[in-house]
Parts: C-alpha cells; structure tokens; sequence
C-alpha cells in the first residue's frame, strides 16, 4: 500500500507567500520513492466559516463542501502543513479548515513547514496542540522560513540552502510515523 501524504497550503490570502512555499515543499517531497505526495490547497474548498450543525467528532456532516473536504483529508496517511504566522498563531483559514473534520485525521502524523518574521514557529506551536486535540502525532522536526532572509523583498521566496535539509529531515521523520501509524488504523 502507497504511502499517501498530503502537503496542505494553509493560507487564502491573496498574494500569499505560502503558494510559493508549498510548491517548493512539494516539489522536493515530489522527488522521494518512499510516498506520494499532493499539493492540497484549501482555497479550492471554498470552505465558509464552520457551518456544520453537528460537532465534527459525530462524523454526520450535512453540507457538500464538508462532505467533498473530509474525503480528501481522509485519502492521507499524513499531512505536511504549509502554514503562515499570523498575530501569533496560524491562519484562520486553516485552523477552521482544520475545525471542518475529526474522525479524517485520528492517528496519523503532521509535520510543519512555517513562515514569518520568526520563522512561523509560533503557529507551528499551536497547531501542535490542535493536532494532539486531533489524535495526530506531530514529528520534531520543522521548516522554519524567515521573511527576512528566505524571501526577497519580504514576498520573492528564496529559501536558503539549509532549508532543503531542514524538509529532508521533516518529511524523513513524518513517512516514518505515517507509515508506522498505519497499522494503529489498520490493526496490522
């Protein structure tokens, strides 16, 4: 069975810099053989802001834009998130898009990949706690991409070249737990 990782472009800002960033993350996981990996980006979902009437953790999702997201997101054996730092966290955007599902994400593995003045490491923060919410072990590794020296001009992206070993070593340790977290879904 095909190792299937989703790399989830968290922002829908228009001109965001996470296009860019996600791009270049799935072009580099795009060249490994140990898993596949899709580009997801949520802005394709149109997702509006929380409007299911049941909490997700029922699985009894009433609306198509739900149901359309929660198979894709189910699709994956993890997830290699792409996410901006806004005022100190993640983006709105994909903390809802995140909020949408339940059941889809329970024992499987996320890593990150962040940007912003700091590197984006205080969203990352966040989304670790929601993801252990989640059921969804998170690796140690992480990309963090600095406005000031990964991106000219604060929107041009040109990551330096440690950058490609720091996402080696995240996508390196999240197919190790994907693949491990498979046989919790599977009982294997």
């Amino acid at each position: 069975m095909t190792l299937k990782i989703a790399v989830i472009l968290g922002s829908t800002r228009p001109g965001r810099n996470g296009e860019a960033v996600a791009k270049w993350a799935q072009e580099i996981a795009a060249q490994r053989d140990d898993a596949e990996f899709e580009l997801v980006d949520i802005a394709d979902f149109k997702l509006p802001h929380l409007d299911e009437a049941i909490p997700p953790s029922m699985g009894q999702y009433a609306n198509a834009h739900t149901l359309a997201w929660a198979e894709k997101i189910a699709s994956f054996d993890g997830y290699l998130f792409v996410t901006p730092e806004y005022n100190h966290s993640t983006s709105g955007a994909l903390k809802n898009a995140i909020d949408f599902l339940y059941g889809e994400w329970n024992n499987k593995a996320a890593g990150f990949v962040s940007y912003g003045s700091v590197g984006g490491t205080r969203a990352v923060e966040h989304l670790r706690l929601i993801m252990s919410e989640l059921q969804v072990a998170t690796v140690r590794a992480q990309v963090a991409l600095s406005l000031f020296s990964d991106f000219e001009n604060f929107s041009a992206f040109k990551p330096g070249d440690h950058q490609k070993a720091a996402l080696d070593t995240t996508l390196d340790q999240l197919v190790s737990w994907s693949k491990a977290l498979q046989t919790v879904r599977t009982g294997a």
